[in-house]
């Protein structure tokens, strides 16, 4: 029997209401959305309520992180966001890879509203766009590589971005930022559980041994030989999550006193590394 507990999230910031908000008043003050979702979690990532805001509004989706994700989901991705009629880039903000067809895709989804404007006697004026997409999504991240600078401040953690800001890119795109938006309530806990372990919500927030004990049991199944390669580990692999976190902890030395393992130790390593690619390339969604 897997063991793969449940987990509940219920989390409601005030801020989040006060950015939904926020979108709704400056939405006609741009011609394009861009909607940053999550390429390990692109389904997960996406939050129902910005397609009700954003109404008949040029849509571009990016899925960043792409650098973090399976490529070959990835593909098959773009592809399903294509076949639903929506304009669609994969990203690696951190590098800046796709950051320019972004860019070129949001000027072509403008094209028309600039046109029209020329054709009434208007001045071209810059495209302007607004990002919207849950917390730590990367939305700092990309305007920081899009500029070329750190001018917008960073960190990798949800809620860092506050209040709005337009950002000037180059001389044809101005771009609005806004607080990451999300769901006031999980309702379904497989998605909490993606966004919890991808990081879109704050680790103070959860229960972050029964997020682990299902993270463990996923990778146990689905992911085996990464485990063993990356933590030197002697196959079959325990089935039970406990047992399996005690072997990792045995293997990385997150011993307390008395040598008994340090479960939470070995808990934040393991998280981390599958944050940071060093356990390899996921994408948790699959395509319904």
């Amino acid at each position: 029997m897997h063991d793969k507990p449940e987990v509940n999230i219920n989390w409601f910031p005030g801020h989040m209401a006060k950015a939904q908000r926020m979108i709704r008043e400056h939405l006609k003050l741009v011609d394009v959305v861009i909607e940053l979702l999550d390429a390990r979690i692109p389904l997960s990532s996406a939050n129902p309520v910005i397609h009700e805001i954003i109404d008949n509004k040029p849509r571009l989706v990016a899925l960043n992180k792409a650098d973090l994700a399976e490529p070959d989901r990835t593909t098959r991705w773009l592809a399903h966001f294509r076949e639903q009629g929506l304009p669609v880039v994969a990203l690696d903000s951190m590098t800046g890879k796709g950051s320019k067809a972004l860019v070129s895709r949001v000027e072509q989804l403008a094209g028309d509203k600039i046109a029209a404007l020329v054709a009434k006697g208007i001045n071209p004026r810059a495209v302007r766009a607004m990002i919207l997409g849950i917390p730590n999504v990367g939305k700092s991240s990309l305007i920081n590589r899009l500029l070329g600078t750190a001018t917008v401040r960073t960190a990798d953690k949800p809620g860092v971005t506050r209040g709005k800001q337009w950002i000037k890119i180059g001389k044809n795109l101005e771009l609005l930022d806004t607080p990451g938006v999300l769901w006031p309530k999980f309702e379904d806990p497989e998605v909490g559980f993606k966004l919890a372990v991808t990081g879109a919500i704050n680790d103070e927030v959860y229960d972050r041994e029964k997020v682990m004990a299902k993270l463990l049991a996923v990778l146990r199944e689905n992911y085996s030989e990464r485990l063993t390669v990356r933590y030197k580990l002697t196959p079959p692999l325990p089935e039970d999550s406990s047992a399996l976190l005690a072997l990792i902890g045995a293997k990385r030395g997150c011993l307390r006193s008395g040598g008994l393992i340090d479960d939470e130790k070995a808990r934040r390593i393991i998280l981390n590394e599958f944050r940071s690619g060093k356990l390899g390339q996921f994408t948790l969604d699959d395509i319904q």
